[in-house]
């Protein structure tokens, strides 16, 4: 047995984790419900602006990454991409949302959107604390 990091798509990681993830929830009675997500804002030009991406799975939706390009910071284009994760997955079986972010990111943008803090983890670095942050659907 060896184990290596693999930095290359390789489709059979893909299969690999989504066939485990099923067999193990329904070993467990708890049914998957995957779907990775992608929303992409574009300009009139087709330049990407902003990107917000994550995956849903068993009763709540994650937002892994959000990110505005600097040119459109402060137009109301996260709180959009935002709504839009939000809108695909209303009544859907999703009871909540989840993320993660730095002190020195956005937690008050997140709390000005509705979510509410879970779990502080502090840092000797008040800008690396990380919140854990949730907002029912």
């Amino acid at each position: 047995m060896i184990i290596k990091r693999v930095d290359e798509a390789d489709d059979r990681i893909g299969d690999f984790i989504h066939e485990e993830f099923v067999q193990y929830g329904e070993q467990n009675d708890v049914v998957l419900n995957y779907d990775e997500f992608c929303f992409v804002a574009e300009d009139d030009d087709g330049k990407i602006t902003g990107v917000i991406t994550g995956r849903a799975y068993y009763n709540e939706v994650h937002i892994g990454d959000l990110i505005v390009g600097r040119e459109c910071r402060g137009e109301g284009l996260g709180r959009m991409l935002v709504s839009a994760v939000e809108d695909a997955y209303k009544g859907k079986g999703y009871e909540k949302i989840t993320l993660t972010t730095f002190g020195f990111q956005a937690p008050e943008f997140y709390k000005k959107l509705g979510y509410e803090v879970e779990f502080i983890r502090e840092d000797n670095d008040p800008k690396l604390r990380k919140f854990f942050m949730a907002k029912s659907l």
